[in-house]
């Protein structure tokens, strides 16, 4: 078969951590054996050494980098690639290039009525903002408190349009909190949320910017991983006419991940102290239970109880 006729999967954001692991787990399914891979990113450090792969190594808002990514055409398109929470807040012009005007301009050049490809759009529960009722379902208005989340939400709208004008098959999947990432960057201010898993696992005492009775929606790593693969290759006739829905995810109580990372570290000598930040606090740990119909439905799941999310969430530790 020439290459040119093989399915062509691209992963935007491929340096980063969700979408190295991403990347790791096409390779691994069997659906994807005849595919062939083009990852984008600003840096790709380690890129797979498979004859499927090949990396294109630039700025995704580069019009030239978008189309040596697309090269000709693609089928599925991971988009990964973006400018996160604090550091969106922190440079306003350069996550407008990014979150808006690159995306925009990426699912521009995607447009083919005639074989519309899928394209995954990683958005965010940040959509939200921090005014939220007693409980969060699939109809909730988004009403975002953040540059971050406008933008992701200015994004759905696009990918909403797009794909009702059959321009392209596109599904947004709100991310909630993702854990456990090692070393997760300090910008965003999530960050806590990862910190606190190693922190046990090695030891160390931890201030938790949050009060015990904080609670968040989170799901691992790995349940994050199987949501794109699943959303990738999810059949467009099961789909519907809504595009963007949160996934499945554990509504944890701070305290109550404690006391999970306590059992799966029984001889840990972390002491957690908590001191709220108000901001962080409303951002991060002030999201009451939710339901997500829509993403039940469509077959998405997350991790199960919280002692799999925290034992997922620290895999390969």
């Amino acid at each position: 078969m020439n290459q040119t006729s093989l399915q062509h999967v691209m992963v935007t954001g491929a340096g980063g951590f969700i979408g190295s692991r991403l990347i790791e787990s096409l390779l691994e399914d069997d659906r994807f054996g005849d595919a062939r891979f083009t990852l984008v990113d600003l840096q790709i450090p380690s890129a797979p050494a498979d004859p499927r792969v090949r990396t294109v190594v630039g700025d995704i808002a580069d019009p030239a980098i978008r189309a040596a990514a697309i090269d000709g055409r693609t089928d599925i398109v991971f988009h990964l690639a973006g400018v996160l929470g604090g550091a969106a807040e922190a440079d306003y012009p350069l996550s407008r290039r990014i979150n808006i005007d690159a995306t925009l301009s990426l699912f521009e050049d995607l447009r083919d009525e005639s074989r519309p490809p899928r394209v995954v759009f990683a958005s965010s529960i940040a959509v939200f903002g921090t005014t939220l009722p007693t409980l969060v379902e699939d109809d909730e208005i988004p009403l975002p408190a953040m540059v971050y989340g406008a933008q992701k939400l200015m994004m759905e709208n696009a990918l909403q349009q797009f794909s009702g004008r059959g321009w392209i098959d596109g599904l947004a999947i709100r991310l909630p909190g993702i854990v456990a990432r090692p070393g997760a960057d300090a910008r965003l201010k999530s960050a806590f949320l990862n910190n606190v898993f190693y922190a046990y696992a090695r030891g160390e005492d931890f201030v938790l910017p949050v009060g015990a009775e904080g609670a968040s929606w989170l799901i691992s790593v790995p349940a994050c991983v199987e949501a794109f693969v699943h959303a990738g290759t999810l059949p467009a006739k099961h789909i519907g006419a809504r595009r963007a829905f949160t996934l499945p995810a554990q509504h944890v109580r701070m305290g109550d991940l404690v006391a999970a990372l306590s059992r799966r570290f029984p001889d840990s000598a972390t002491q957690i102290k908590y001191r709220p930040d108000a901001q962080l606090q409303a951002q991060f740990a002030n999201q009451p239970p939710l339901t997500t119909a829509i993403g039940d439905r469509l077959g998405f799941r997350h991790d199960g109880d919280i002692d799999r999310l925290v034992d997922r969430a620290l895999v390969g530790l």
